[in-house]
């Protein structure tokens, strides 16, 4: 059984970085064919692709969030990172991981989930 975990702060002020962990058990994040992604849906709107992480190491973002993203991984610990700079109150949303078994752009193409974590940035 696949599970994955989200963990970080709650409240971000604006200007800083937001930091989130995501736990992944039941699954290898170098296993063979395995993506692993950051997700965000902003309050009243849809989900928003933010980048991911593949099994060798590759990263590839939303063009739109590139420059302010960082995605990484601890093998030893099984963690996926996600580090967001410059945060706004535009950047307030509930964060995701996810995994798919393909590269992928579309969040639909991503099969297990976290169950997401709320992030607000506000002063």
């Amino acid at each position: 059984q696949v599970e994955l975990r989200e963990s970080g702060p709650g409240l971000v002020k604006p200007s800083q970085t937001l930091s989130l962990a995501c736990t992944v058990s039941g699954d290898s994040l170098t296993a063979n064919r395995n993506y692993w992604a950051w997700i965000r849906q902003p309050p009243g709107k849809g989900l928003e692709w933010i980048g991911t992480i593949g099994y060798s190491g590759a990263t590839y973002y939303n063009p739109s969030l590139k420059i302010r993203t960082s995605i990484s991984t601890d093998t030893s610990k099984n963690v996926i990172s996600l580090h967001l700079n410059s945060v706004t109150p535009e950047d307030t949303a509930v964060y995701f991981c996810a995994r798919a078994t393909q590269r992928a752009t579309q969040v639909d193409e991503y099969d297990y989930w976290g169950q997401g974590t709320q992030v607000t940035v506000s002063a």
